[in-house]
């Protein structure tokens, strides 16, 4: 799906993360990344295991320059990943089709971000409770404080992994189809078809005890 693509990237990537298919579309710095990895609430993590490549969906959240993600202290995929084998982590933002007046020119437009690295464990109670803090706030900002604390059970058997997003780049589509210059001419309608993740009406619980209004801080969850 050729077309011309984004201006020139801020800095030079590494080798490993250098885009290069429609390299035009390559962003590498820190605010184009950040602000893709806020947008979302979902990654997808690829490793191998004893040569099999796996790529698990799992939630994550950012703080600074690092990416977390966390679950079960029993999962393979954790544990694994915590003995330091190279993890490669992607994060995908669908914002609508393109539809040009071939299908050969139809393509989408997207966010995506893919960061290379090894990960590590937070380790301590005190710092685990903190980062996890800090996932559910990213979910929904002011819940926390809320909450029943986690026991110690639960915060044991929680495994909160991190890595650096040293080795990372973005790369990005927008705008409409771009093509051969004789379709345009023809009378097919061409263009794009947005698409946006949103919240909806909150559900509640059937077991909600009557009388517990909705948190008004869930009008302020952010996506996408």
């Amino acid at each position: 799906m050729p077309d011309t693509g984004h201006a020139p990237p801020a800095k030079a990537p590494s080798a490993r993360t250098r885009v290069k298919r429609l390299p035009a579309r390559g962003h590498y710095d820190g605010a184009t990344i950040n602000a893709i990895l806020d947008a979302g609430l979902i990654c997808h993590v690829g490793y191998v295991i004893d040569g099999q490549p796996y790529v698990t969906p799992t939630a994550y959240w950012r703080e600074g320059d690092r990416v977390y993600w966390h679950g079960s202290s029993a999962s393979r995929m954790l544990r694994q990943i915590k003995g330091g084998i190279p993890v490669c982590l992607t994060v995908s933002l669908l914002d609508g089709i393109v539809l040009a007046r071939s299908g050969f020119h139809h393509s989408l437009n997207y966010r995506a971000v893919m960061a290379l690295g090894t990960a590590e464990t937070v380790e301590g109670d005190r710092a685990k409770l903190a980062v996890l803090e800090a996932f559910s706030e990213r979910l929904a900002p002011g819940r926390w404080r809320e909450l029943r604390p986690p026991t110690a059970q639960e915060v044991k058997a929680t495994t909160v992994l991190h890595m650096s997003l040293n080795e990372a780049s973005a790369k990005i589509r927008t705008g409409g189809p771009i093509d051969d210059e004789p379709d345009y001419a023809l009378p097919i309608w061409a263009g794009v078809l947005p698409i946006r993740l949103a919240t909806g009406v909150p559900e509640a619980d059937p077991r909600l005890t009557p009388g517990i209004p909705v948190p008004d801080y869930l009008q302020n969850v952010s996506v996408g």
